[in-house]
């Protein structure tokens, strides 16, 4: 069965945005507020980041936007009500992006099933490497709900070949070596990278970390990829209009609609 995600990639005949925003930032009301937001400038699906005290692969933005969601008290149960209720006026695919200690702490079976119950479409466990995959590969499977896998720079071509086999809705390239963040040009690496993992996979491959420009973008998507994942450049709006929450509404539906346009 085609998952929502899948459809998305099958049906836009174009590359994707995926806007990424960090679940309860600034607040629940307001987070859910910024999901919506998106979506109407553009945003093809929404990743939804679960905060985490320790966030071993994101940078200063993403960091700061996950202390302040922490301080309003956001739970796992926050970010599935936060699903559940942008899910019941939309049908534009979530994608779940969180550490895996939190998934293992309210049990990997019970995570994922709540996940789907509550409309997400797919999880990417950023700190769970292909050794250690399959217990949220089979948690997905059983819940109807695409994992989504990382491959960087460094992932040679066999392990590249074992990732594809195990992952679904699409690949997740991380296109710096580094943690998230804005960058002022892309890596040329990434190209080949790019190149290599569409040769072993038939999934969309789409690139995330260091995103941020309409530029950036129409470069990875001239170099083939299938979409694009902007998150710093998105959330530092966030803080940029913190005391404004309409403000926060336009800053950030300025930028996707930058992003998207680049798009199209």
């Amino acid at each position: 069965m085609t998952s929502r995600i899948g459809e998305a990639f099958s049906g836009a005949g174009r590359p994707l945005l995926v806007a990424c925003l960090v679940a309860g930032d600034p607040s629940e009301e307001v987070s859910l507020e910024l999901m919506r937001e998106a979506e109407s400038c553009g945003a093809d699906i929404i990743e939804l980041v679960m905060p985490h005290s320790d966030p071993v692969a994101d940078g200063p933005v993403m960091q700061k936007a996950m202390q302040r969601a922490l301080h309003a008290g956001t739970t796992p149960g926050t970010l599935f009500t936060l699903v559940r209720e942008f899910r019941a006026r939309s049908g534009t695919p979530v994608l779940v992006l969180t550490y895996a200690n939190i998934v293992v702490q309210r049990g990997i079976e019970s995570f994922y099933r709540d996940a789907a119950a509550a409309g997400a479409d797919g999880i990417a466990v950023a700190d769970a490497p292909l050794e250690e995959a399959d217990p949220f590969c089979r948690a997905a499977r059983e819940s109807g709900i695409d994992q989504i896998l990382f491959v960087s720079q460094t992932t040679s071509r066999e392990r590249l070949e074992k990732i594809a086999a195990k992952a679904s809705g699409f690949l997740y390239l991380v296109a710096v070596l580094g943690v998230t963040g804005d960058r002022e040009k892309i890596d040329p690496r990434v190209i080949g990278i790019l190149q290599a993992v569409k040769a072993v996979s038939t999934l969309p491959v789409v690139p995330g970390f260091g995103i941020g420009t309409a530029g950036q973008v129409r470069e990875m998507v001239r170099a083939g990829a299938d979409g694009v994942i902007a998150g710093s450049a998105i959330v530092r709006e966030v803080e940029r209009a913190l005391n404004d929450p309409r403000g926060t509404r336009e800053a950030v539906g300025a930028k996707v609609r930058e992003l998207a346009s680049a798009l199209r």
